[in-house]
């Protein structure tokens, strides 16, 4: 990356890395999500299938924040505008309906 464009003002490269971080812890609370619900959840199909969406989310945001903060460097270095993204819509819309199938399991399950 050093080989791009010039140096800048190390304050921008340090808040891309915070913000690459905290996509990474982001990206780890979901790997643990998906461990606690594989763990604690009441056992039915959708049990699993909520923990591995949760877990491969996890490896997905991991992912994308290595490629954002890549390109967002980049476009530091050469002085472009910043990239956009509707990583953080979709995450936030998919997790919403994911965490809704896990309350409504929670639920049917321990009313029983």
């Amino acid at each position: 990356m050093r080989a791009v464009g010039s140096t800048p003002d190390y304050r921008f490269s340090l808040a891309n890395e915070r913000t690459f971080l905290a996509w990474l812890r982001t990206g780890l609370a979901l790997v643990a999500g998906g461990l606690a619900a594989a763990q604690f959840l009441p056992p039915a199909h959708l049990r699993e299938v909520i923990a591995i969406a949760l877990l491969l989310l996890g490896g997905t945001v991991a992912v994308r924040a290595v490629d954002h903060w890549a390109r967002t460097e980049r476009a530091i270095r050469l002085g472009e505008e910043l990239p956009a993204s509707r990583f953080p819509a979709v995450l936030a819309v998919g997790l919403g309906a994911l965490l809704l199938v896990a309350a409504v399991l929670a639920r049917a399950v321990g009313g029983r």
